[in-house]
C-alpha cells in the first residue's frame, strides 16, 4: 500500500446495551474487555514495534521494525477466546489447556502468556515490565528470536502453528485418559477445509465421557484464508448447523463485531458449553448416561483483523483478506501509515492497561487464573512434568527358543503382540499406554492385546462385532492422520504409545512427522520443557511382503524421509527376527524425546538369534555373525552385509550357496539392526567411529550390502567412509507388481542368486574361475521366472530352504 493514509479502527471501548439475565455483567465484563484489549495491543506491538513499547512518546520511524512480519487477521479472535477461557477457568477452578489451530496466531498466544506471567517464568529475562515488553516485541519474527506461529518455545502449547488440519486430533489425544481435563481447541476456518480436520470431527465417536477428558471445539470463522474466502464461512448458517449436528455435535453460534455484545454472548455460550460437558460427564460417570452424547461445539464468527484498521488507502481492511498479515505494510515509508498505526495502537488505551513500570494493571492481572491453572502453565501442556515410566514386563519371557540359528521360524509381530498384551495389562490401572492404528492391529499380528483390552468405540455396535467397547487401550480409525494426531496429543501430555501401520501408507503422515520431529528438536533445547515419551512407529506389512497387494503397497521410503531430520531425534531399527524385535521394542518404549522407526515383518521369518544374543546384538546395533561366516578369524575376501528381515534371509541363503560352491572363499556376514550406526559418530550419536567401521567392513574388500529400502540411502549414510568405493548396495528400486514374495526380490535384484553373482563379479580373481557358477545363478533366476508364471508360487528350493550350519 502506498500514497494514502489509513483509517483508524473503531474505538474498542464497550458500547451500550441493556444487560440480560445470565449475561456477563459489570466489573467482570470490563475486566475481560481490558484483558482482551491488552492482548490485542501486545499482539500488534509484536508485529510492528522495535522500541517505544508503551507509546510514551510519539511514534517515529526508528521505533518500527525494518521487516514487518506476522499475521494479524486471526489474532484478535484468538485473544478473545483466550480471555473468555480465563474467566471460566477462574470461575470453576477448571483444568484447561488450549490448542490453537489457526496457523499464525503466534502473537496472540505470546501476548497472553506474557500477560498471565507464564512467559516470564519460562524466560526470566523477559519480565513483566517495560523492558520485558520491549524484549517481547523485539524477538517476534526477528533474527535470533521466535517464530510468528505458536511453537515449542511458547508455554502452554502442544500444537505447532501452521500445522493446519491436526488441531482437533491433537486435542482429542490430549483428552484421552485425562478425565479432569478440558481441551479448548480453536479451529480456523481455513484449517477446517483440510481433509484431516474434516475427518477429526468424527473423533467424538471414540471419546469416552466416563474415562476421558472433554474436547471443546471452537470453530473460528473470520471469513478468509490468505487471499480467498473460506467455505464454512460462506455457506448459510442453517447448512453449517446441520453439518455440525450431522457430525454429532450440539452447536451454538456467537456472531458479531460489537465488543459488548460479543463479550456477553461468548460468556453465555461458554457457560452453556461447560454445563453441557459437566452434565455429559456426570451422567456417564454415575451410570445415568445411555447412548453416545452430543458434545457441544461453539462457532465464533468475528471479523478478520477485528479492532484493526478498518480502511487503508481507501480500501476495506478489517473484515477482509487484506488484514491477514500486516494491515499497514508501508509504515516506515509512508507517513500516513505511520500515523494510522499510532492511532490504531492508541485505540486500545494502553495507559489504562499497563502501569508506570510497564506491568499489567491489577484489573488485567486479575483476569488471569493463578498458578498451574494458567493456560501457559498447565502441566498437561508440558507433558514431561506428568510422565511416569511404563511398567514393562521382561520381554525375555516371550522370547522364541532358538536351538540353532535359522532352525525355526516365527512371526515377529505376533511374538511382539504377546509382549504388548502384557504391557497393556501391566499399565491398565495407570491408563497411560495406548496402541493406535488404521484398522490394522489384527492384520499386523498384534491381536493378542485383545485378550486384555478392547478397541475404544462410542458409535453403534452389532452382535457380529468383536473387541469393541466404550473403554479400551486400542484405537483404530482408518485415517493415518488421525492415528498420528491422537498419538502426538497423547505423548505431548505425558503418556506413552505405539503407532502400527502398513509401511507404504505411513507416508500419508510425512508432514505430521516433520512437525513432530521439529517440535522435539526445539523442545530438547528448552530447559523448562521436560522430556516426553518417544513417538514409536511399527512399520510392518512391508515392501518385501506386499507381493499380493501389488505395486501400490510397495514403498519403503519413509526411512529416507525420516533421516533428513536432526540426528539427535531420529532412530531407525531393522530387527532381523522376533527376538531382536522384542529387544528393540523394549528399548523404544523406555526412550524419551525420539522418533523411533521400527520396520519388522509379520510373516514367518527364521529365528536367527537366541534372546541373549539378540540383546547383545541390539545393544551393539551392528555386528559380525561369526557363526554364519567362513573367515575363521582371518581377513575376509568379501563382506556380505544386511539390514532388514528379508535382506538378512537372502544374504544367509547366498552365504549358504557360496559355502557349497566356493568353500575356500572367506566370507564375513555383518548384520545391521540400528541403521544410524552406519553414519559417522560426528554425524549421529549412534554412529560408528571410522576405526570401528573399518574393522567391520574392512578398508579394501568388496562389500555387498542387501538393504530393506532404497539402496542409495546406504550410500548417503556411508559416503565418507574409507571403503565406500567398494560398497555395492542392493535394495528396492521401484520394481514391483502383484507376484510372489521371492519374485519381488528378483525384480529388484536383491535375491540370493543375484547376491552370489555380485560376489563373483567383485572379488578379484573369481570372475574367470567361476564362470560356470555365475551362469548357473543366472539360469536359476530365469528358471524362477518361468516357474512362478506357470505354478503361481516360488520355486520349491526357495520355499523349502533353511539355514544349516
Amino acid at each position: 500500500m502506498g500514497g494514502g493514509t489509513g483509517s483508524a479502527p473503531r474505538d474498542s471501548r464497550l458500547s451500550g446495551g441493556a444487560p440480560r439475565a445470565g449475561d456477563l455483567l459489570g466489573d467482570e465484563l470490563r475486566g475481560v474487555d481490558a484483558y482482551w484489549r491488552a492482548a490485542n495491543y501486545l499482539s500488534a506491538g509484536q508485529i510492528y514495534l522495535l522500541a517505544n513499547p508503551l507509546l510514551r512518546e510519539p511514534l517515529r520511524v526508528e521505533h518500527i521494525k525494518p521487516r514487518l512480519l506476522g499475521h494479524w487477521g486471526t489474532t484478535p479472535g484468538l485473544n478473545f477466546v483466550y480471555a473468555h477461557l480465563n474467566r471460566v477457568i477462574r470461575a470453576g477452578d477448571r483444568d484447561v489447556i488450549h490448542v490453537t489451530g489457526p496457523g499464525h496466531g503466534g502473537p496472540g498466544t505470546l501476548a497472553n502468556t506474557w500477560l498471565e506471567g507464564a512467559y516470564s517464568e519460562a524466560y526470566p529475562d523477559i519480565g513483566q515490565d517495560e523492558a520485558g515488553m520491549c524484549a517481547l516485541f523485539r524477538q517476534f519474527s526477528f533474527p535470533g528470536g521466535v517464530p510468528s506461529h505458536v511453537s515449542p518455545e511458547v508455554p502452554g502449547s502442544i500444537h505447532e502453528g501452521g500445522e493446519l488440519g491436526y488441531s482437533l486430533a491433537h486435542a482429542h489425544g490430549a483428552a484421552l485418559d485425562n478425565p479432569g481435563l478440558i481441551v479448548a481447541c480453536v479451529i480456523g476456518d481455513g484449517e477446517a477445509e483440510t481433509g484431516p480436520l474434516a475427518a477429526s470431527w468424527h473423533l467424538n465417536k471414540f471419546s469416552n465421557p466416563a474415562t476421558d477428558g472433554a474436547v471443546l471445539p471452537i470453530l473460528h470463522l473470520n471469513g478468509y484464508k490468505i487471499a480467498n474466502p473460506t467455505v464454512l464461512a460462506r455457506i448459510p448458517q442453517d447448512e453449517l448447523d446441520a453439518l455440525l449436528r450431522g457430525y454429532g455435535y450440539a452447536p451454538r453460534f456467537v456472531s458479531g463485531s460489537d465488543p459488548a455484545t460479543m463479550h456477553r454472548d461468548m460468556a453465555a455460550a461458554l457457560d452453556w458449553a461447560l454445563d453441557e460437558i459437566d452434565d455429559i460427564q456426570r451422567r456417564a460417570r454415575t451410570g445415568d448416561g445411555s447412548g453416545r452424547p452430543r458434545w457441544p461445539v461453539l462457532v465464533l464468527r468475528s471479523p478478520k483483523g477485528w479492532t484493526g484498521p478498518s480502511h487503508v488507502d481507501g480500501v476495506p481492511v478489517e473484515g477482509t483478506w487484506r488484514s491477514h498479515q500486516v494491515p499497514l505494510s508501508a509504515v516506515r515509508e509512508n507517513p500516513g501509515h505511520l500515523a494510522a498505526l499510532e492511532q490504531w495502537l492508541r485505540s486500545y488505551r494502553p495507559e489504562e492497561l499497563f502501569d508506570d513500570s510497564g506491568a499489567p494493571v491489577e484489573q488485567v492481572r486479575a483476569m488471569a487464573p493463578a498458578g498451574n491453572r494458567r493456560l501457559g502453565s498447565n502441566p498437561h501442556a508440558n507433558g514431561g512434568l506428568l510422565l511416569r515410566s511404563l511398567r514393562l514386563p521382561d520381554f525375555r519371557t516371550h522370547a522364541t527358543e532358538v536351538a540353532q540359528p535359522g532352525g525355526s521360524t516365527s512371526q515377529p509381530t505376533r511374538v511382539l503382540g504377546r509382549w504388548l498384551r502384557e504391557v497393556a495389562e501391566e499399565n491398565a490401572d495407570a491408563r497411560n499406554f495406548r496402541i493406535f492404528g488404521p484398522d490394522e492391529t489384527a492384520s499386523n499380528r498384534l491381536d493378542a492385546v485383545y485378550e486384555v483390552t478392547d478397541k475404544q468405540w462410542q458409535a453403534g455396535t452389532l452382535d457380529t462385532d468383536e473387541h469393541l467397547s466404550g473403554d479400551g487401550r486400542v484405537i483404530e480409525v482408518l485415517s493415518e492422520h488421525l492415528c498420528q494426531g491422537l498419538l502426538e496429543g497423547y505423548l505431548l501430555t505425558g503418556r506413552h504409545g505405539l503407532f502400527s501401520c502398513y509401511e507404504a501408507f505411513i507416508h500419508i503422515v510425512d508432514s505430521m512427522f516433520n512437525q513432530h520431529a521439529k517440535w522435539l528438536k526445539i523442545s530438547r533445547r528448552l530447559p523448562w520443557r521436560r522430556p516426553v515419551a518417544s513417538l514409536n512407529y511399527l512399520l510392518t506389512s512391508h515392501v518385501w511382503r506386499q507381493d499380493h497387494n501389488g505395486f501400490s503397497h510397495q514403498d519403503p521410503g519413509f526411512i529416507d524421509h525420516a533421516v533428513n531430520k536432526k540426528a539427535e531425534v531420529i532412530r531407525v531399527y531393522l530387527p532381523p527376527d522376533a527376538n531382536t524385535l522384542l529387544s528393540v521394542a523394549d528399548h523404544c518404549l523406555r526412550s524419551r524425546d525420539y522418533v523411533n522407526i521400527v520396520v519388522a515383518g509379520k510373516n514367518d521369518t527364521p529365528d536367527w538369534l537366541s534372546i541373549e544374543d539378540a540383546v547383545l546384538h541390539c545393544a551393539r546395533g551392528v555386528g559380525i555373525w561369526e557363526w554364519a561366516g567362513s573367515e575363521d578369524g582371518g581377513e575376509p575376501d568379501v563382506v556380505l552385509a544386511c539390514a532388514g528381515d528379508a535382506p538378512t534371509l537372502e544374504v544367509m541363503a547366498a552365504v549358504s550357496l557360496l559355502r557349497e560352491h566356493l568353500p575356500a572363499l572367506k566370507v564375513r556376514v555383518v548384520n545391521v539392526v540400528d541403521l544410524m550406526r552406519l553414519q559417522p559418530d560426528t554425524e549421529h550419536p549412534h554412529g560408528l567411529t571410522d576405526p570401528e567401521f573399518d574393522a567391520l567392513f574392512t578398508t579394501d574388500k568388496p562389500v555387498i550390502f542387501a538393504y530393506h529400502g532404497y539402496p542409495w540411502l546406504i550410500h548417503r549414510l556411508t559416503y565418507r567412509r574409507n571403503n565406500h568405493g567398494n560398497l555395492h548396495v542392493r535394495g528396492y528400486k521401484e520394481e514391483g507388481t502383484t507376484t510372489t514374495p521371492f519374485d519381488m526380490l528378483v525384480l529388484n535384484d536383491m535375491d540370493r542368486f543375484r547376491l552370489v553373482i555380485d560376489v563373483l563379479d567383485r572379488v578379484p580373481g573369481l570372475g574367470v574361475r567361476t564362470a560356470g557358477l555365475r551362469q548357473a545363478m543366472v539360469d536359476k533366476r530365469a528358471r524362477h521366472h518361468a516357474w512362478t508364471r506357470t505354478h503361481g508360487e516360488d520355486l520349491p528350493e526357495v520355499l523349502d530352504w533353511a539355514w544349516t550350519n
